[in-house]
């Protein structure tokens, strides 16, 4: 596996980043290892949750996020999955797979979280995150889901995202900062759009980035779909607090709630909410809103 690793010369300019990197080694899943990044705020001895990024973006997106939580006293850990931020990337897109995926994430969560933690997830990040979920239930205090979902292969893509999985391999131009920019209601400022560019100094290290879409199961001959069933039994039975933070304005997820509030035991009774003026990266767009949601979230469970 040939592994590529963005210079630190290209997060030399970044906004609102005061954070010192954290690096884990993980199992490549070809003989050798991955180097994975993640950052850190709020008191070591708090409550700790997960923020996991999706497609195409990088821990950068929860730096709004971050910041509020660690005023509230509240523990954030933000990694960068394989292939983004600064973390490893693999540049054949063949070695990209959603079960890779998943077993990256897990070595990473084993050897850098505490006991129990909480979580939020977004796009690819609900994706890997609730398959964490249903592999380590007891692990999970309560998860915030916003603009993602969970595909088994059950349900036929919609034409929007078909189109998403045909620019992603096909289009000569695949710019990731602008791709951003277009899933937010806000209009992000030039330095923010480096900041998402920043991770891929050429179109060599864009091949995580181009075949994510491609690894979601859109149909059930998908490798993962049978997966992502079995994931579903397990969340059946979480019965431990699930809210749904979902866009008003997000085209990719709309309506995707749904299928949380009506399955998972642990969904019945929460303060679901529609976040308004927000796009697919809620994070850009609404950050203050998803604090109080976590904030709110992590109160109620640690006060019982």
């Amino acid at each position: 596996m040939k592994v590529l690793r963005t210079p630190e010369k290209q997060f030399d300019t970044l906004i609102d980043w005061p954070y010192e990197p954290h690096y884990s080694e993980v199992p490549d899943g070809d003989g050798g290892t991955l180097r994975m990044h993640h950052v850190e705020s709020g008191p070591s001895d708090a409550p700790t949750v997960l923020l996991l990024h999706g497609e195409p973006t990088w821990g950068f997106l929860y730096r709004h996020i971050m910041a509020g939580l660690a005023d509230a006293g509240i523990r954030s850990l933000v990694p960068d999955q394989v292939g983004f931020g600064k973390s490893d990337k693999p540049s054949n897109q063949v070695d990209y797979t959603y079960e890779r995926h998943v077993v990256w994430m897990q070595n990473w969560l084993d050897a850098n979280t505490p006991e129990e933690i909480f979580f939020f997830g977004q796009d690819w990040g609900g994706l890997i995150g609730l398959r964490l979920v249903a592999a380590n239930p007891k692990k999970f205090s309560g998860l915030v889901l916003s603009n993602t979902g969970l595909p088994d292969g059950s349900a036929a893509p919609t034409e929007a995202f078909m189109a998403w999985q045909k620019f992603s391999q096909t289009a000569k131009d695949f710019p990731i900062g602008n791709i951003v920019n277009g899933g937010c209601l806000t209009d992000l400022a030039p330095e923010v759009i480096d900041a998402y560019n920043a991770p891929f100094p050429d179109d060599s290290f864009k091949e995580g980035a181009r075949i994510w879409p491609s690894l979601v199961p859109t149909s059930l001959e998908n490798p993962s779909a049978s997966s992502n069933q079995k994931a579903w039994e397990t969340l059946k039975n979480f019965n431990k607090p699930v809210i749904c933070a979902f866009s008003d304005q997000d085209p990719v997820t709309s309506g995707g709630e749904k299928a949380f509030i009506s399955a998972v035991p642990g969904a019945d009774g929460q303060p679901h909410t529609t976040v308004e003026n927000a796009g697919h990266f809620i994070q850009e767009d609404q950050p203050d809103q998803v604090v109080r949601v976590l904030i709110d979230l992590i109160a109620r469970s640690t006060a019982k």
